[in-house]
């Protein structure tokens, strides 16, 4: 089989991106791994799959896998992303709506920024400077004198494939605050490593700063390795709602492979 593919990248955070809107791939474990590979396949640090949605509200469907192969939970600038490949593939203008893992979705665009909505958030773990929430995806969030300075991969594991996170995993992000952002590093669980972005994790990562009350504003920027971000929200009695994370999304190439 030739595979026709399309890559996009936001914030660094990048993607295969395959129109399955006729089914013909098939979701198989070990060729997602194969593609998501720098070395001998395409590259990225995820898989998504562009189908037909089951709601006839949608504008589409997102199914996500992370360059491990396996399915997983939802990723922010992987869906931000694949708004960004409808627009091309001419299913949307600059508005869409659209379903995954986690639930429905709305998201809109504004030249090269993609803003999605992100699921609401009501329930936040705290203990002394970490903070564990779910943002679609789920979150452990340190804050650190100067993220600069760590090693986020080994730290990142050991957090990840602790007592408390090894049995489902953990994302695990690292903060520094700043004067007027948030400094954020990653370590992305089936990818196993520090990715330059993650949307999901920022949009933790800005909800628990407010929590914190590190930060007072309801619109928090952010400062990833790939770039920035912006996370706004409303929030009241601790329960977070009308979440929107907002950045960059670009298509880089598109190519075919066989597989």
């Amino acid at each position: 089989m030739t595979l026709k593919f399309y890559k996009y990248q936001g914030t660094g955070n990048d993607f295969i991106m395959i129109d399955n809107r006729e089914k013909l791939f098939k979701n198989d474990t070990k060729l997602i791994a194969f593609l998501c590979d720098r070395k001998f396949g395409i590259g990225a640090d995820g898989l998504i799959l562009l189908e037909h949605s089951e709601d006839a509200e949608d504008d589409f469907k997102m199914v996500y896998f992370n360059s491990d192969g396996n399915e997983s939970t939802m990723c922010g600038n992987g869906g931000r992303c694949l708004v960004k490949f409808a627009q091309f593939l001419e299913i949307i203008e600059d508005k869409a709506t659209f379903t995954a893992i986690d639930g429905k979705h709305h998201a809109s665009i504004d030249r090269h920024l993609v803003s999605l909505q992100m699921q609401d958030v009501y329930e936040i773990k705290n203990v002394d400077d970490t903070y564990f929430l779910n943002t679609g995806s789920p979150h452990h969030i340190s804050f650190v004198e100067n993220v600069d300075q760590l090693h986020v991969k080994e730290e990142g594991a050991k957090i990840r494939y602790n007592e408390t996170y090894k049995e489902e995993g953990v994302n695990v992000n690292f903060v520094t605050p700043q004067e007027d952002y948030l400094q954020v590093r990653t370590y992305e669980r089936g990818v196993e490593d520090e990715t330059l972005s993650c949307g999901t994790g920022v949009t933790a990562v800005a909800i628990a700063a407010h929590r914190s009350k590190l930060i007072l504003d309801h619109k928090i920027a952010i400062v990833a390795q790939g770039g920035s971000l912006s996370v706004s929200f409303d929030e009241s009695e601790g329960n977070y709602t009308n979440v929107w994370l907002t950045g960059p999304a670009q298509y880089v190439f598109e190519g075919f492979i066989p597989c």
